[in-house]
C-alpha cells in the first residue's frame, strides 16, 4: 500500500516552474487541461456570455464549455494576448461560435464600464455574467504584507465585480444568470495568502446579497468556490517547489483541472438551476465545507 501511495504522489508533482504575472497558460509544463470529451447538449444555445479571466485557466474552459453548449463569448483578460487568441480559435473553429477578445485591466471602473458597452455593441445583450479574474500575492507574516499589493488584489478580486455587475445590470432579463469565483479560502482562510482570503470571503458575501436583491427581476446570482486549480495563477505567484506540490493538501492529493471546474459554471448557468440562487458549489478535492 505504501509503494502505491508513494507512485500516485509521484504522478501529480509537477515539473517545478515559475512565470512573471499574469503568467501565460502557453507556458505551462505539463498544460492545463482545459475541456473533456463529453458531447455538447446545446444547454446554452443562442445565450450571450461575459467571462472575465476568460483567456485561461478556469475562465477559459468555461468559455469553452459554454461555447460547446451553444453560447456566443466575450472574455475580458489583462495582456494574455497568445492565450486569448488561442480559446478564441477554439471557439470559432471548432464550436463555430464568436468570441470577442476584450483586453485591459479590469481594477479600472472606466475600463469595466466600457467593456460592458463593448459587449452590447458586438451581441446586442448579455444572458451569463462570469465575474472570475482574480489575483493573489503570496505573504507568509501579515506585518509584511505591502499595501500596494493589498490593494490591487482587492481592486481585481473585489472592486471589478461591483463595477462589472453594475454595469451589466441594465442589460440583464428575467432568466439571466450572474456567476461568481470564489475559492475554498473564503470558508477556511489562508495564513500566505491573507488578504486574497479575504476578497474570496467578500465576494461570498457580495454573492448572497446580489442574489437576495435581484430574486424579484427573475435573475439568479451564484458561485463556484474551486479548491486548488492548475492555472497560470499558480506558476506565476509561488515559488517554484510549491509549484510543484499545488494541491497535495487536498483530500484527493492533488490539484483539479480546468476542465473538472467548469461543469459547475455550466450548471448555475443552465436551466438546470432554476430554482437555485444565492449559492456556492464547490469542485475542492473532497475538502468539507461548513458555511
Amino acid at each position: 500500500m505504501e509503494d502505491t501511495m508513494d507512485s500516485a504522489t509521484e504522478e501529480i508533482l509537477r515539473e517545478p516552474q515559475q512565470q512573471e504575472r499574469p503568467g501565460k497558460e502557453t507556458d505551462m509544463k505539463p498544460r492545463p487541461q482545459s475541456e473533456n470529451n463529453a458531447p455538447g447538449n446545446n444547454k446554452l444555445k443562442n445565450k450571450i456570455a461575459l467571462i472575465t479571466g476568460g483567456d485561461s485557466g478556469i475562465g477559459k474552459a468555461v468559455a469553452l464549455l459554454f461555447a460547446k453548449e451553444g453560447a456566443d463569448v466575450a472574455i475580458v483578460y489583462l495582456n494574455e494576448h497568445a492565450d486569448a487568441l488561442e480559446t478564441q480559435s477554439i471557439i470559432n473553429a471548432k464550436y463555430s461560435k464568436q468570441c470577442l477578445l476584450l483586453p485591459g485591466d479590469i481594477s479600472n471602473e472606466s475600463f469595466c464600464s466600457k467593456v460592458i458597452d463593448q459587449v452590447i455593441e458586438t451581441f446586442g445583450r448579455i444572458d451569463i455574467l462570469v465575474n472570475n479574474a482574480g489575483i493573489h500575492y503570496e505573504c507568509e507574516d501579515l506585518a509584511e504584507l505591502v499595501t500596494e499589493k493589498m490593494i490591487a488584489t482587492f481592486e481585481t478580486n473585489v472592486y471589478s465585480m461591483f463595477w462589472i455587475t453594475k454595469y451589466a445590470l441594465p442589460h440583464l432579463k428575467a432568466g439571466s444568470s450572474i456567476i461568481n469565483s470564489s475559492s475554498v479560502t473564503a470558508y477556511r482562510g489562508s495564513k500566505h495568502l491573507i488578504d486574497y482570503a479575504a476578497t474570496k470571503g467578500a465576494i461570498v458575501s457580495f454573492t448572497r446579497s446580489l442574489s437576495s436583491s435581484l430574486v424579484d427581476k427573475g435573475i439568479r446570482v451564484n458561485g463556484v468556490a474551486p479548491g486548488p486549480i492548475w492555472t497560470p495563477l499558480i506558476p506565476s505567484s509561488f515559488e517554484e517547489d510549491r509549484v510543484a506540490k499545488h494541491g497535495l493538501n487536498a483530500p484527493m492529493h492533488r490539484a483539479g483541472e480546468p476542465s473538472e471546474v467548469a461543469p459547475s459554471y455550466l450548471f448555475l448557468a443552465s436551466e438546470d438551476a432554476s430554482y437555485i440562487t444565492g449559492q456556492f458549489l464547490h469542485p475542492n478535492g473532497g475538502e468539507i465545507i461548513n458555511g
